[in-house]
């Protein structure tokens, strides 16, 4: 899945970008309000919640900005209502994406996805259009110094399902159960690990070349830099010389 694991590298170094910016607290503060929701305020016993924070301390949000939002995700603190929403639909060239959200108003959200979606070529589809191309998985990014031989033994050994390999970072493919018990093992061998989550997956990438590459890519930024969408997942595969030139 070259496309995947681009794409992955590409989203990583933009959200390096965004935080920096401070852009990216937004969209992290919504996962942490919804985790602590759905799953409770102790991330002892909420995963979902305990890897929110780990992702708010990795883009160096303030302490008192993590207890606030779980405060609101408990309903100690009042707030806005926030939901879950998937979006799924094609853009150029045939390439099937799916839009993680989190909205406090759905008929906002979904009226300004699609207009995004169509102002970039692509379209706003019905539920399932596009969601059976993706596999439902977890992922553990591992960036700092690794033989790629070893890693590849013990995240085996751990019960991993695959490993990655590219650019000199590796991710690690669990199913989405087994996420934190892999984790905690390679934490326990001594690997640095970079970032984890549940994620999805493409079976299958469609190629993109030319002006269509260069569209989705616009869309699919696009997306990204909408302050509802939390994720946005792809089945692509551009060549490197068109990636190499995005700007975010």
């Amino acid at each position: 899945m070259a496309g995947h694991s681009k794409w992955a590298n590409i989203k990583h170094k933009k959200m390096r970008e965004d935080a920096k910016r401070g852009k990216i607290f937004t969209k992290v503060t919504r996962e942490i309000i919804v985790a602590a929701r759905l799953g409770g305020g102790d991330p002892a016993s909420n995963p979902r919640l305990r890897r929110a924070i780990e992702t708010a301390k990795s883009v160096n949000m303030p302490k008192e900005n993590i207890e606030r939002a779980i405060k609101r995700g408990t309903g100690e603190i009042s707030g806005a209502t926030y939901e879950e929403v998937i979006y799924e639909g094609y853009g150029p060239g045939g390439v099937a994406i799916l839009v993680e959200a989190i909205t406090d108003n759905r008929n906002r959200t979904v009226s300004e996805v699609r207009s995004i979606f169509t102002k970039h070529g692509g379209s706003l589809g019905e539920a399932g259009c596009t969601s059976w191309l993706f596999d439902r998985r977890g992922v553990i990014r591992i960036e700092s110094d690794f033989d790629e031989d070893s890693l590849l033994e013990v995240a085996l050994e751990a019960g991993a399902i695959d490993v990655r390999f590219e650019e000199g970072t590796a991710e690690v493919v669990t199913q989405p159960e087994d996420l934190e018990r892999v984790k905690d093992f390679l934490v326990g061998r001594g690997l640095d690990i970079a970032r984890y989550s549940l994620t999805y997956i493409p079976k299958t990438v469609v190629k993109v070349e030319g002006e269509k590459a260069e569209k989705l890519l616009e869309l699919l930024d696009a997306l990204e830099n909408h302050d509802d969408i939390q994720e946005v997942y792809a089945n692509f595969d551009i060549p490197e010389e068109v990636l190499a030139n995005i700007k975010w």
